[in-house]
């Protein structure tokens, strides 16, 4: 498993708009080829600022099944206008502990 990881900084003011965006731009990643669960969580300390977290079953069905998609195109339209700066996307892996 993979997890995809962003901060996102929003415009000023944006944010409930913001939101609302990214509740129907749900929709879309959720119904992509290994995809297992996303969550977007808000900054106490920082207004505007997010943290999305996206577990996917490869790091291809990320970098390439969602972002070479339709859905993606979609989501591009639906949320990039509202980041300033455009965030830095990152992919992660558990680290075996044993």
């Amino acid at each position: 498993m993979i997890v995809e990881a962003a901060l996102l900084q929003v415009i000023p003011g944006k944010e409930k708009e913001y939101e609302e965006a990214f509740r129907e731009a749900s929709v879309l990643i959720s119904s992509m080829k290994g995809y297992l669960s996303h969550e977007l969580q808000r900054c106490h300390e920082v207004k505007g600022k997010y943290l999305l977290l996206v577990k996917w079953e490869t790091i291809e069905d990320h970098t390439i099944g969602f972002r070479q998609s339709l859905e993606y195109i979609q989501w591009k339209q639906l949320l990039h206008h509202f980041y300033d700066p455009f965030p830095v996307v990152e992919h992660f892996e558990a680290v075996s502990l044993n």
